[in-house]
């Protein structure tokens, strides 16, 4: 995380500085009823008029580095990119313990995780640069699982993706309709989720999505972030080529259901 943080830094650093720089970044402050959340908005300039815009959801540690580094990959993609917060403002998990403790509290009570998602999704919504019509969420690990709730609420998506996300819900004969087209991006050796594979499948089905998931060999749990680590035994593990893969087939899905930008 350390990496990413001094990324985004000199990132900063550089955008403040250089004249007709084209990426734009700001923390957004709102709210979920009391609660406190910040989020982070990024953007080009380059792009003019209205585009497509895409929710980001961050892994159990929190809205951190990581997936405001991903927010700006989007960006450069020519879309408006919001990463949002589940916890509330300034809440990063520290450790294992923490980032178990906070995501359970949201994996215990599907409502307020979709809540909290939808409320990030209404930000964004809000941007004057984002066309309405084209918006899409992901996430990852964590984040991966609550776009999938989105998808489950029948949010009014053209798409939702996740990255070796959790895959499971307590009640799934209670999913909607789907209306976002949903890919599903996973480890083929991932075994905090392989069990979840075919009763998601069937969950898919019996809701009549549009779906597809893409397993990627010898990638396991985390494989996007090169934190995790390059020891698949221990169960989470970056792995580049699953994370180049995975990235690519996001933007094909992108391209396919939102059209030119």
């Amino acid at each position: 995380m350390k990496k990413y943080m001094l990324f985004i830094l000199i990132g900063g650093l550089m955008l403040a500085g250089t004249a007709g720089a084209r990426l734009r970044t700001k923390l957004v402050d709102y709210k979920d009823g009391d609660t406190a959340l910040q989020g982070y908005l990024a953007y080009d300039d380059a792009f003019k008029g209205k585009r497509p815009g895409v929710l980001v959801v961050h892994e159990w540690w929190g809205r951190n580095a990581y997936v405001m580094k991903r927010a700006e990959q989007l960006a450069g993609l020519g879309y408006v990119a919001f990463a949002a917060d589940i916890y509330g403002k300034g809440v990063v998990a520290k450790d294992y313990k923490e980032a178990g403790e906070l995501s359970g509290k949201y994996k215990a009570d599907r409502g307020l995780m979709r809540q909290r998602a939808m409320a990030g999704l209404e930000i964004l919504r809000k941007d004057s640069r984002v066309d309405t019509a084209r918006m899409a969420a992901m996430g990852y690990c964590f984040g991966g699982g609550v776009a999938l709730e989105m998808a489950r609420a029948g949010a009014d998506l053209a798409g939702v993706v996740s990255f070796h996300g959790s895959l499971d819900t307590p009640h799934p004969e209670e999913t909607k309709a789907v209306k976002a087209r949903v890919l599903v991006l996973q480890g083929a050796d991932d075994k905090y989720t392989l069990a979840q594979v075919p009763a998601l499948e069937d969950e898919l089905k019996k809701a009549g999505a549009d779906w597809q998931l893409i397993e990627y060999s010898g990638a396991v749990h985390g494989f996007t972030n090169p934190d995790n680590g390059a020891d698949p035994s221990k169960g989470v593990a970056y792995n580049e080529k699953a994370d180049k893969r995975s990235w690519q087939a996001m933007k094909d899905f992108f391209e396919e259901i939102f059209g030119k930008k």
